[in-house]
């Protein structure tokens, strides 16, 4: 049996009537124990030890052709097995979600530390010292590095180029304006868990464990590298360490294992260093982005203007969005964007965490902050007056929002009443104490999903879909989900996830994934009650289940009692035209207080409050752990994290944990974070939109704008590092 819904209209708040009370409260991760104890099995875990071990060989020059490997002299070294040149390795990592085939051919050299062999051997060691021993010739090219070269092209898509009003007339006659430009570095995902891979073949099919978020997707793209059916390939990810985008789409490692396996007749697997997965997988672009706002006496805004340049590889269709909150956040007659590419040759740039958002609304929201002290505005009340009662560019209303009430409830739960708004004027010691805060705002997206649920004779249910748990908690939500909808205690539910021999699932990645296949079991178990009312001679809209009993007016009935037989039921949901009716989005405000040492420019964070709306929570605690994370990143993005390229070959200087510095335990003070109560009835069915990339939306800039408080130092070039900081510090 199977439930398709298409999501064209409004829908009812179903769960209001479910009795379980299981969806919503702070269910502990139900993978937790195994990870904590070593139990749970990530891609690199598998095998039999009868593995072969590959080790990628890797480009050294910027542009241009490998004209020969030695590979003779690479399989004659010890335990060497075989050495891969094979065209359909990959060139660049694929970017998942937009289910093309992959760029291949790694001869042609796109840029420096590209995959362009894997040598195979018994051991790693062995495979690690016949790797960096190859000996390679290049027609070597110039190629430009750096968005700022002469020699870089400059692409600008249609459609990203619009104009709204006459934005030079309002900046001209406005009352108070900005003008700035701001950069961020390029960074990357640095999930805990390298890229991994392990590949064996039964015949003509393959088997791979791998480390990917987007299963139903990664299948297709290993599928088109090896020229392949994709009926013939099964790819399981049942615990992914963290991938934040990085793990989208596929990358050279698996085609590599793949193809070696193959060749060897033997399971192959590699994994990626840290440095490979830093020079190799994907990066979040560096951007320039020019913010100009115009507002009148009373701090309307009159114009906002975003343009931006990022970067990427020629050829690649990715580009950082980083004006998508800009377009419907803040009111303004007057509206400018634009958007160009610089071609360069640096790694594959592509989504990571809030792609768009997460750098653009650091720039939008520095100008803000810029603006509200150019007016004389307190920060909080320029953006309140400044919300916008339908989207100020199409017209369509909000589909749910309580921006304003995480505005005037964070500053309240922070004490921004006690903020001194001229900067530096607050001290203890040497430090000089900042507050700051920023909007948060997240566009929500639903994705197509499917999901089996199976309901046992004896009342206990099997959940199944090929969806993966990236540290995220899909594993407990969808637990609850079915245990809610079917009135059984949490522990009777069992979820199967990452195996793409399941249902295919929407893949974790832009914050859809709870609510996408959360509809799926949704509407999987409404399917299930059906068929139980039918069984206790009720209307499903009359029926109760709760603690594995079936009720229905005077008739009660243990549910385990009237099964007879496995109940299986597919739930089935798809984006529809909800999205062309209303906005979907979802907002906050984060607050943060620094001290900024006044003679070493060091910045701490001291507290950092995030108040968001965000639909249904579907589990408070993962949520929750969830917008920590973003506001960690957001931390690391206003002070620490700096992927820096070398302009001479774009290699990566510092392609390691130790000097790619993101926050540790000592740099994160304690996060407060506060959901308000919300439906979304245009959302999807179980109201819920996503939680795990609003907590990044902003949260940089609220901790730069309090470094401008603490010390009237403006930063636009992120990160805030202390070189930035010294020299316009006040006198100590």
């Amino acid at each position: 049996m199977s439930a398709h819904h298409k999501m064209d209209t409004k829908q009812p708040d179903v769960l209001a009537d479910m009795a379980q009370g299981i969806v919503g409260t702070a269910a502990p991760r139900r993978d937790g124990p195994l990870k904590v104890s070593g139990q749970a099995q990530y891609a690199a875990e598998f095998g039999d030890g009868s593995e072969a071990v590959g080790v990628l060989v890797r480009a050294t020059v910027v542009k241009g052709k490998v004209t020969q490997i030695d590979e003779q002299a690479l399989r004659a070294m010890p335990g060497v097995l075989a050495v891969i040149t094979d065209e359909r390795l990959l060139r660049n990592p694929a970017q998942g979600t937009a289910n093309e085939a992959p760029v291949q051919g790694p001869r042609d050299v796109a840029y420096f530390g590209q995959p362009i062999a894997l040598v195979v051997a018994e051991t790693f060691e062995q495979a690690r010292h016949a790797a960096q021993s190859a000996q390679v010739s290049y027609s070597a090219q110039a190629g430009a590095t750096d968005p700022d070269d002469p020699d870089a092209v400059i692409d600008r898509p249609d459609g990203k180029q619009t104009e709204q009003g006459d934005i030079d007339a309002a900046m001209s006659q406005a009352h108070a304006s900005v003008d700035a430009v701001y950069t961020t570095p390029s960074q990357n995902s640095a999930a805990m868990e390298p890229h991994a891979s392990l590949a064996q073949w039964e015949g003509d099919k393959l088997t791979l464990y791998g480390s990917y978020q987007m299963l139903k997707y990664n299948r297709n793209e290993l599928a088109d590298a090896l020229g392949i059916d994709a009926e013939n390939v099964r790819v399981l990810a049942l615990y992914v360490g963290g991938g934040f985008g990085s793990k989208l789409g596929i990358a050279p490692e698996a085609v590599a294992a793949a193809i070696a396996a193959k060749e060897l007749e033997r399971p192959v697997r590699v994994v990626m260093t840290r440095a490979q997965v830093f020079e190799t997988t994907m990066r979040r672009s560096g951007t320039r982005q020019r913010l100009r706002l115009a507002a009148d006496a009373q701090g309307n805004l009159t114009a906002i203007g975003h343009d931006a340049t990022v970067s990427n590889l020629p050829g690649e269709a990715f580009s950082e969005p980083v004006a998508l909150a800009t377009h419907f956040l803040y009111a303004g007659k007057n509206r400018a964007y634009s958007h160009q590419i610089a071609r360069i040759h640096r790694t594959c740039a592509g989504s990571m965490r809030a792609p768009g958002e997460a750098v653009g609304m650091l720039a939008l929201e520095n100008a803000m902050d810029e603006l509200a002290h150019e007016t004389g505005i307190d920060p909080v009340d320029l953006r309140l007056r400044n919300i916008p009662d339908v989207h100020p560019e199409n017209g369509k209303e909000f589909s749910s929002r309580r921006f304003a009430d995480c505005l005037t409830e964070g500053a309240q739960r922070f004490g921004w009443e006690k903020r001194n708004a001229t900067p530096g004027q607050n001290r203890e010691g040497e430090w000089l104490i900042g507050h700051g805060m920023a909007s948060a705002a997240r566009g929500n997206i639903l994705s197509e999903a499917k999901a089996r649920v199976i309901l046992n004779p004896d009342a206990t249910v099997v959940v199944e879909t090929d969806m993966t748990d990236i540290g995220t908690g899909t594993y407990t939500i969808l637990a609850q989900i079915a245990a809610e909808l079917l009135g059984l205690p949490l522990d009777d539910v069992t979820v199967k996830l990452g195996d793409t021999d399941l249902p295919p699932g929407a893949g974790s990645g832009g914050s859809w994934g709870a609510s996408s296949v959360g509809s799926a079991v949704f509407l999987a178990c409404q399917s299930l009650r059906g068929d139980v009312a039918e069984m206790l001679g009720a209307r499903a809209s009359d029926l109760t289940l709760k603690d594995g009993m079936a009720t229905s007016g005077n008739v009660r009935k243990k549910l385990s009692a009237l099964l007879s037989e496995t109940l299986t039921a597919t739930g089935h949901i798809e984006p529809g035209d909800t999205s062309e009716v209303v906005q979907h989005a979802g907002f906050g405000a984060h607050f943060a207080e620094v001290a900024v040492n006044a003679v070493t420019g060091e910045t701490r964070v001291r507290r950092m409050l995030g108040v968001f709306s965000a639909g249904r929570i579907l589990n408070v605690q993962t949520a929750t752990s969830q917008c920590h994370g973003g506001m960690i990143f957001g931390i690391g993005a206003a002070l620490t994290e700096d992927l820096v390229h070398d302009q001479r070959d774009g290699h990566v200087v510092n392609h390691n944990l130790a000097e790619y510095h993101v926050p540790v335990n000592l740099d994160v003070p304690q996060l407060d974070v506060v959901f308000f109560e919300e439906r979304d009835e245009w959302a999807n069915p179980i109201q819920s939109k996503g939680v795990g990339e609003l907590g990044i939306s902003g949260a940089g800039a609220a901790v730069t704008n309090a470094i401008f408080n603490a010390t009237g130092v403006r930063v636009r070039d992120y990160p805030a590092t202390l070189d930035k900081i010294i020299p316009d510090l006040p006198d100590p």
